[in-house]
């Protein structure tokens, strides 16, 4: 428990600088699905949502990428590193660890020894 506490206490901490840097988005970067459909699963699009499966494998790595205004469900966590374009952070996320965040691009890395996959919710 007190894992997760952290893994909280260091997301928060995180998502405000992380927060900065997600409205430098590039008209040119993709959105997730997109640019790396090895990794993202399209589940469902309307109008108002776009819903997205993400499966990294250990040392998976995806491309470069955009989201909108996102929730995230993380159905098994695990060991990554999320790169945006001002820093890289180390994360233990932890099995069902549900998340926000704000428009922003990034890159993720399974640096662990189990599969990472998230549904993802994001605003059009």
């Amino acid at each position: 428990m007190k894992k997760v506490a952290n893994f909280v206490a260091a997301l928060l901490a995180t998502g405000a600088m992380l927060s900065g840097c997600a409205m430098a988005n590039d008209d040119n970067t993709g959105h997730a699905h997109i640019v790396s459909p090895k990794h993202y699963t399209l589940l469902l699009e309307n109008e108002n949502v776009l819903v997205l499966k993400m499966t990294l494998q250990p040392g998976e790595e995806d491309t470069w990428h955009k989201h909108n205004a996102e929730t995230v469900y993380f159905e098994d966590g695990g060991k990554a590193i999320i790169k945006t374009a001002d820093k890289a952070m180390t994360l233990e996320i932890p099995d069902g660890h549900v998340m926000w965040h704000d428009e922003w691009e990034h890159q993720v890395k399974n640096i662990g020894d189990s599969t990472i996959t998230a549904i993802i919710v994001e605003a059009k």
